[in-house]
């Protein structure tokens, strides 16, 4: 049975990664800690992710490693053992983190619904959110609406400090023209747009004056797609890859003029911080997974790639269909990539 919202006094979110999804569910969070200011809220998550939300106000932090061996989940339920909560929001379904459901001493689980809770995430809850063919972060905020609120907050508030801001901008010292940060790999590598298309996009936006900032992960994949880039520029652009941690990219984010990216975490952390995004969206579609509430510079071509490369109707495909190929990303084209930056960096207040 639902508590009513008065009864609510402890509430335990997991979410263990990664940075972007992490950074969707803090409305969420802003959202139940405006709605249900008597309750203490923790948070179970992993590294890096907590790197980025470290030191948000009102929230409890259970950091752990994402569980690999028996040994991991024993000890983990020794770490909750004693734990009591109100209330499991369960915010990740895949069979790491729905094995430590049981661990959670709740007397009301809340997990996705029946199309979205993978990997039989429903045998370790009780109750759901209703499905509904919507953003990832309106999923998150469907788990407070989930409890009986009724009004939910766009609030980010990440927790950026001085330190990190200050450092973003000395990166910036002794240089002049637009700020374009360009983050060219995703996760999964068919998200990735081709190598040549990025260097011919880098070298129009640096004879218009602009300048570009490479950033990314350490990832082996990561790191040779950014080297492949510099081998193909005539002039060397600032390469931060593989060298900030979270919160000093999202302050690096906040400064910048505009962000390049395809479906991959920096894309919400500009969204988080005000900054404007050009996405590179084929393999899923945007409306899912893009910038929230920030699609008037996403380039889309999903619709496209399920009718071209999957040869089905795109308004009769099954909710999570994804289109592994990594031809779909060749749909896009330098020529409206230019046409989306430019809007951008030219077009009103700019």
């Amino acid at each position: 049975m639902k508590p009513a919202l008065k009864d609510i006094r402890r509430i335990v979110v997991l979410r263990l990664s990664a940075l972007g999804d992490v950074c969707m569910v803090v409305p969420a969070i802003r959202t139940l800690q405006h709605a249900l200011p008597q309750a203490r809220i923790t948070w179970i998550i992993s590294r890096p992710a907590y790197d980025l939300v470290e030191g948000m106000d009102g929230v409890e932090f259970i950091v752990i490693d994402k569980p690999r061996g028996i040994a991991d989940y024993l000890a983990l339920r020794k770490r909750l053992k004693q734990e009591r909560f109100d209330v499991l929001l369960a915010m990740q379904a895949a069979w790491r983190t729905n094995l430590i459901y049981p661990f959670i001493h709740a007397p009301l689980k809340i997990g996705f619904d029946a199309r979205r809770a993978r990997d039989r995430q429903a045998w370790f809850t009780n109750a759901a959110i209703p499905f509904a063919r919507e953003h990832l972060m309106d999923s998150f905020l469907a788990f407070a609406k989930s409890l009986g609120i009724e009004e939910t907050m766009i609030d980010w508030r990440l927790p950026i400090g001085d330190a990190e801001r200050d450092w973003a901008r000395q990166q910036l010292v002794g240089g002049t023209g637009r700020v374009v940060i360009v983050n060219p790999a995703a996760s999964k590598p068919e998200r990735n747009w081709p190598v040549e298309r990025y260097a011919s996009v880098i070298t129009h936006l640096q004879e218009k004056g602009a300048r570009v900032i490479l950033t990314g992960g350490t990832h082996p994949v990561e790191v040779a797609l950014i080297k492949a880039i510099e081998e193909q520029l005539v002039n060397p652009v600032k390469n931060l890859a593989s060298q900030t941690s979270p919160k000093q990219l999202a302050a690096l984010l906040e400064v910048a003029d505009c962000v390049l990216a395809p479906d991959t975490g920096p894309v919400h952390m500009a969204v988080a911080v005000g900054t404007p995004v050009v996405g590179l969206y084929a393999v899923a579609p945007s409306w899912l997974s893009g910038p929230y509430r920030q699609r008037e510079y996403v380039i889309d071509h999903f619709d496209q790639a399920v009718r071209e490369i999957l040869g089905k109707d795109p308004e009769t495909i099954e909710w999570g269909t994804r289109v592994h190929d990594a031809r779909a990303m060749q749909l896009i084209t330098v020529d409206e990539v230019l046409e989306h930056l430019s809007a951008v960096l030219e077009g009103p207040g700019s």
